[in-house]
């Protein structure tokens, strides 16, 4: 954790200036928000309560007018108090308020009888004569705090504009920057996939890599948005909190640190287990996402082969396992999330009846009902970010096993796209001793030797397995061959890097694959160096022009999803173009005319004679006919050359090559009669 930790905090670091702005922000809010019971505490105990302070009697510009005689509040005058000069005392009892003609310090049980004040304490009963108030009688003494009142709820409504201000842009730009660090992480981990070796993608499926991009990164981004936002927010408060705790009364706002160590310790058990089950869910939805993918990509394999039920119930079981972990970490937050909080919530309000309710009984302390109504209102508050905390941890710890995840495949090993040129290849290319394997040392290809001349047409045939498309792999740098030497124009193709070295090299594959765009994006692969007069030249080379008659928009007609739109002839007219359209030294043409339909075979075996003039062309054949032109043809078997030469030599030998085309020849004669 404290890896991935470290990793996610620099992503969030190259938006600091944001996240700091916003963090000013938030405790500007926080601390105008919390302003508000120390304001409710003034307007109960100076305002409400105060009017029970002593009242001193005064000649002229009094605040009261009482029986004919001027009143201002002792904690108001500001002359000096002589001795013996008249002090009145409001008390409420219950709903009635009385006046007392001297001025009492005391605290207990207050009742009224016979218009006497009995005051209990400690189990003493003292009496003052008191004399009851009338209700316009109490407003005279209230009028005076009415100002005040007024005053200090504007003032608290500024505080909560502003409060809502801050808070509105803080939660802004925090979401702002958890959106721009995750576009920026889910643009490096596309990029990465970029850098990784094809065998990466050999041993795992396409449906997980998606997985690890969408799933793992949007995980991570609840991280941001939602997890550390509450996270700082939560802090943040729990420190003005906290700071006003100790400003009313510090040995309760000790004792209410003991929630801090409860919490870490609850962090620290609940990951113990909250880990191990989210690990295995982001595993399971990787798995699931991988099935899902699996089966659309072979939906007509399955239908044809009647395969429907077992390949819904291999999804029910990843499924199923997947949403009984769910429910186990459902049940762990369930059962102690909201738990914890109401637990911890209980015992702060009994200890706060005990130590404000105690003093009555001599066992507490004896406080003000505007510290009672702060220390409660605070108290609510200090659960708010507490049970934010609590109920984020799920959420944290998803986004940490997601991280982890896409860290796993940031960290594969894979080389950075370079920005390396080397100029035009002449088209030589040198196969010195070349051996390769896959894995370890099971070598498909042993001992390879061969040369090709600029403007000759090399092609491979042999065996399923015999190693045809092996060799184009290597020569193309999809893997790379561990013994021997491959050269171009004398220059050892590991001397320089792979994009400098397939900028001169173009391939059609026996599948192509079209992007969703158009014919003209597929074409030209968005390079903003081709132009359209291009695109239509090489679509016009490889004999594509009744394709484009048939196609209402022309090039700009849109491709789908693989080309599902397409026949098999038409995609491979496209990547043809595709191919020749950059103009490359080398081509490679990988049973290219393997799924074309006989009359399609001929329009491109016409185009390829025009466009294989002065480049080398390499062609693993699976029809035998299509190579007869050929320079120079290789026989493999198992990795090795068995035969080599022209089609003419090679038929004159009678040996392998010569049967494999007897025999094509002749399944070919049946199939036409």
């Amino acid at each position: 954790m404290k890896q991935v930790g470290k990793r996610l905090f620099q992503y969030a670091l190259q938006f600091k200036r944001t996240i700091i702005i916003a963090l000013v922000f938030l405790t500007i809010a926080v601390a105008a928000e919390l302003t508000g019971p120390f304001i409710a505490k003034t307007m109960i105990d100076n305002h409400i309560l105060g009017i029970e302070k002593p009242w001193v009697e005064v000649e002229e510009n009094g605040e009261v007018n009482y029986a004919g005689k001027e009143y201002i509040r002792s904690d108001r005058f500001s002359g000096e108090v002589t001795e013996g000069q008249p002090h009145v005392q409001i008390f409420q009892v219950g709903l009635q308020y009385y006046l007392l003609d001297e001025v009492v310090v005391f605290g207990g049980q207050r009742s009224v009888e016979g218009g006497e004040l009995l005051v209990t304490r400690d189990g003493e009963v003292t009496a003052y004569p008191v004399t009851a108030l009338s209700a316009n009688e109490v407003f005279e003494f209230f009028q005076p705090e009415v100002r005040y009142l007024i005053m200090l709820m504007g003032g608290y409504f500024v505080l909560v504009l502003i409060s809502a201000f801050f808070h509105y842009h803080q939660r802004y730009m925090l979401q702002v920057s958890a959106n721009r660090i995750i576009k920026q992480m889910r643009e490096d981990v596309f990029g990465k996939i970029h850098q990784l070796p094809i065998n990466y993608f050999d041993h795992l499926p396409a449906g997980k890599i998606v997985s690890r991009i969408t799933n793992d990164t949007e995980a991570i981004r609840e991280l941001y948005v939602r997890v550390l936002a509450t996270f700082f927010t939560s802090i943040i408060y729990m420190i003005g909190i906290f700071i006003a705790l100790f400003l009313l009364d510090s040995t309760l706002a000790f004792a209410t640190l003991v929630i801090i160590p409860i919490l870490i310790a609850w962090m620290i058990f609940y990951r113990k287990f909250a880990g191990k089950y989210n690990r295995i869910i982001r595993e399971r939805l990787s798995d699931i996402n991988g099935k899902i993918n699996e089966s659309i990509q072979g939906m007509p394999v399955v239908q044809a082969f009647g395969r429907e039920k077992e390949v819904r119930e291999e999804f029910e079981l990843m499924n199923e396992d997947h949403f009984r972990h769910n429910n186990k970490l459902l049940n762990l937050n369930a059962l102690t999330s909201f738990n914890l909080v109401n637990f911890m919530r209980n015992v702060a309000f009994v200890g706060l009846i005990w130590y404000f309710g105690g003093g009555t009984l001599g066992v507490g302390a004896v406080f003000t009902m505007g510290v009672l109504y702060a220390f409660v209102d605070y108290l609510n508050r200090l659960f708010e970010p507490v049970s934010g905390i609590v109920n984020q941890l799920a959420q944290l710890e998803e986004a940490r096993i997601a991280g982890e995840r896409v860290f796993n495949l940031m960290d594969e090993p894979g080389v950075a796209l370079s920005e390396e040129k080397v100029a035009r290849f002449r088209g030589d290319v040198v196969f010195d001793d070349v051996s390769f394997a896959y894995e370890k040392e099971n070598y498909v290809l042993k001992n390879i030797s061969f040369s090709v001349k600029q403007g000759e047409t090399m092609a491979f045939v042999g065996h399923t397995g015999s190693g045809k498309s092996s060799l184009m792999n290597i020569l193309f740098r999809f893997y790379d061959h561990q013994k021997g030497k491959i050269s171009i124009d004398g220059i050892d193709i590991h001397s320089i890097s792979k994009q400098a070295l397939r900028e001169h090299m173009a391939i059609v594959l026996q599948d192509p694959f079209l992007f969703t765009g158009t014919i003209a994006s597929n074409v030209s692969m968005d390079d903003p160096r081709i132009s359209r007069e291009e695109i239509l030249e090489a679509l016009h080379k490889v004999g594509a022009d009744d394709l484009l008659c048939s196609l209402p928009n022309g090039i700009d007609e849109e491709v789908r999803e693989k080309g599902s739109t397409l026949s098999s002839g038409q995609r491979q007219l496209i990547s043809f173009a595709r191919a020749l359209v950059f103009n490359p030294p080398i081509l490679i043409l990988d049973e290219a005319t393997a799924n074309i339909d006989t009359e399609t075979e001929e329009v491109i075996q016409r185009a390829l004679d025009v466009v294989k003039e002065g480049r080398t062309t390499f062609v693993i054949a699976h029809r035998l006919s299509t190579i007869r032109e050929a320079d120079q043809i290789l026989v493999l078997d198992r990795g090795e050359i068995v035969e080599r030469g022209d089609h003419g030599s090679l038929m004159e030998e009678k040996g392998r090559y010569y049967h494999m085309y007897q025999l094509q020849s002749g399944a070919e004669r049946q199939s036409a009669s």
